[in-house]
């Protein structure tokens, strides 16, 4: 599976702490084994985000992604605090 990071994911996730990175990088690595495993507490957004998906980092930090037409490509839009759903 092939991740996409958009120029705001990439700016933003410059700006997270060094441990959060770690977590990320490790959650990215299950996420492409298996982007529904329980242990990243995925789901599909609501509202105006319901086109999009988020997964935990941790307590605090997401990510929200969106999946191509075709399930082979994922775009990491954001990543942050849980105000990014805002």
């Amino acid at each position: 599976m092939d991740i996409i990071y958009s120029q705001k994911f990439s700016k933003e996730y410059k700006k997270i702490p060094d441990n959060i990175k770690k977590l990320a990088e490790d959650k990215e690595v299950l996420f492409r084994k298996n982007p529904f495993d329980l242990k990243l507490k995925n789901h599909r957004l609501r509202g105006k985000l319901k086109s999009f998906y988020s997964f935990s980092i941790d307590y605090k930090y997401r990510i929200i992604f969106e999946f191509s037409k075709d399930k082979k490509k994922v775009y990491f839009h954001l990543i942050g605090k849980h105000d990014i759903y805002n």
